[in-house]
């Protein structure tokens, strides 16, 4: 019974999250992602290499939200953005949501910069559908050091960065679910619009993505 009963929280948890991921508003997001990306370039020794921007297919930022007692639930709200012909696509919304297992007690806020480093992890994410992390869409800690030079050979279709605040140790993307926002893209673009379009560049930016775009136009 008590099992069942932590089971139900978990999932009434997530729910909860994914919910409020839906109703989140872009624009935010956008901000979000500028400040989150302008933070984890800004300690030399912990930046993300220039290399790995460069060499980027893609990129989703995203501020997930961590809590639970025993099971936990997770959630939270983001951007993707791809590489284009003509330089970076405007940002497509995510949400993300889903449980956790063993003993874990507390809250925990984390940026997550996940660098998309294959043609075919953007498809994933252009589709419009769910995107599960792991299996498929392999994913590892991505290297650190803004002196990281010369061309590295890919080790997983998807390097992940993370900063954390709160009571758990440390950050697992696997299982984690993440989804288009369709609504959120169609009132921050002003009409309904796919993910693909978006991220194939065949959708103009609009104004609130420009400082984020600027900022990505160095890599």
């Amino acid at each position: 019974m008590r099992a069942r009963i932590l089971s139900m929280g978990a999932i009434l948890l997530t729910a909860f999250v994914v919910t409020a991921a839906a109703h989140a508003d872009m624009q935010d997001d956008v901000n979000q992602a500028l400040s989150i990306l302008e933070r984890f370039q800004e300690i030399p020794e912990s930046a993300i290499p220039d290399v790995i921007m460069r060499d980027a297919k893609g990129l989703a930022i995203i501020t997930l939200t961590k809590g639970g007692f025993v099971f936990s639930g997770r959630g939270g709200t983001g951007i993707v953005v791809a590489r284009t012909d003509k330089g970076w696509s405007g940002p497509s919304a995510i949400g993300a949501g889903g449980m956790g297992f063993g003993f874990q007690a507390g809250v925990q806020v984390s940026e997550l910069v996940i660098v998309l480093n294959t043609p075919d992890a953007v498809v994933a994410f252009a589709k419009g559908g769910n995107v599960t992390l792991g299996g498929a869409l392999s994913l590892a800690t991505g290297p650190v050091g803004r002196d990281l030079e010369g061309s590295m050979a890919v080790g997983a279709v998807m390097y992940t960065y993370s900063r954390s605040q709160g009571l758990f140790a440390g950050v697992s993307l696997e299982g984690l679910v993440i989804g288009t926002r369709d609504d959120a893209n169609a009132e921050f673009y002003g009409k309904p619009v796919q993910a693909r379009e978006i991220l194939s560049g065949s959708v103009p930016p609009p104004a609130g993505a420009q400082k984020l775009l600027k900022f990505l136009s160095k890599y």
